[in-house]
């Protein structure tokens, strides 16, 4: 009996996940800075921009709402808050994305609160908790080196 008890304590022992990872390019300073679980994964909250009930034919008062909108982008994007954002190119009723770095939906929804163009009903907003690479949080870093200009 004692046999087979350090037998199967052997086994098990020997089952257990490997301490070191997997990726032979892991790199633990840069998942913890980035906030990456093992998979190299974080949650964020998206935001989907859908055509609002208010309708804008007058060209001063759409420019007027769009630079609000591109300034709170570039501010949201300078605080780290705001990871990704962009318009749908045939995306009908479905104008544009936002993809922010906070843990809930209502963190979000006080963001785009500060959207003059959602506040005036221009956009609407659909937010969710999503799942995806914790390498997005890089990207507004290299966007800044590409971009030759800013809205």
């Amino acid at each position: 009996m004692l046999l087979i008890l350090l037998l199967a304590s052997g086994s098990a022992a020997n089952a257990q996940t490997p301490t070191e990872p997997t990726n032979p390019n892991y790199d633990s300073a840069l998942a913890k800075k980035l906030g990456a679980d093992d998979l190299g994964m974080r949650q964020y909250v998206m935001c989907f921009l859908k055509t609002g009930p208010l309708k804008v034919e007058d060209k001063a008062k759409q420019a007027e709402l769009m630079k609000g909108h591109f300034g709170m982008i570039n501010r949201l994007a300078k605080e780290g808050k705001l990871i990704l954002a962009g318009p749908f190119m045939d995306g009908g009723e479905f104008r544009g994305i936002y993809l922010f770095d906070v843990k809930t939906v209502e963190e979000a929804q006080k963001l785009t609160e500060t959207d003059p163009s959602i506040k005036e009903g221009y956009f609407k907003v659909e937010f969710i908790k999503w799942y995806g690479s914790a390498a997005l949080m890089e990207v507004n870093g290299t966007h800044t080196k590409i971009a030759k200009k800013n809205p």
